[in-house]
């Protein structure tokens, strides 16, 4: 294994590359097809900041591009919220709607698909659907879903970023207020290990200089 340092500008240049690269073979298919990346990591690694810096790189390279944020997925309060605010089996387990996820995002950029996406579904906040407009992703664009504890399995990406914190750094930057969560990314870690499957794995424990592992951690 080799961990190579990177600059944060850097990094999204050569994500870009790999995105457009990707892309290209996806386009290839008959028809041409959408490209559907899940960058994954806790908010610490700020994985919504990551796809949000690779929309216009990607629209400079010709490829459209959407940002959709898993928070914007959520189930309503009161399923997500039935063991109690600070559950950290429930968040694991339930808080993200990935039905949802699926059926208007993912599956209409899937082959065959629509291309007809949702941005949002669910305003956490006011505990109401977003009323979010659908939008068009053209074939050969790219849409970008960002958040935390993506890569369990039911969610189907064509290629994956997974933002890595050591328990440490994980600790030390997970905002005092939710650190009811950790048990759920120590589980993760055990149970999905997604630092040993991901396309893209990136060292995030300082965000000023992350490094890319150029092969599947070991675990």
């Amino acid at each position: 294994m080799r961990v190579r340092p990177i600059s944060p500008e850097r990094l999204v240049t050569e994500l870009t590359d790999r995105l457009v690269e990707h892309a290209a073979r996806v386009d290839a298919g008959t028809p041409p097809g959408r490209l559907r990346v899940g960058v994954d990591g806790p908010a610490a690694a700020r994985p919504d900041d990551l796809a949000a810096a690779l929309i216009d790189p990607l629209h400079e390279r010709g490829r459209p591009a959407l940002h959709v944020r898993a928070e914007d997925f959520l189930r309503p309060a009161s399923v997500r919220l039935e063991q109690g605010r600070t559950n950290p089996d429930a968040y694991y387990e339930g808080w993200v709607d990935e039905a949802g996820l699926r059926r208007e995002v993912l599956d209409p950029a899937g082959p065959g698909g629509s291309g007809r996406l949702l941005p949002s579904l669910w305003d956490a906040v006011a505990d109401r659907a977003s009323r979010a407009a659908y939008v068009e992703l053209p074939p050969g664009g790219v849409v970008l879903v960002s958040g935390p504890l993506l890569l369990g399995g039911a969610l189907p990406f064509d290629i994956t970023v997974h933002l890595a914190l050591s328990p440490g750094a994980l600790r030390r930057r997970t905002d005092p207020g939710q650190a009811w969560t950790l048990p759920a990314f120590d589980r993760y870690d055990t149970e999905v290990a997604p630092a040993s499957f991901a396309d893209v794995v990136v060292r995030f424990d300082d965000p000023r200089h992350p490094a890319v592992v150029e092969s599947p951690m070991p675990r």
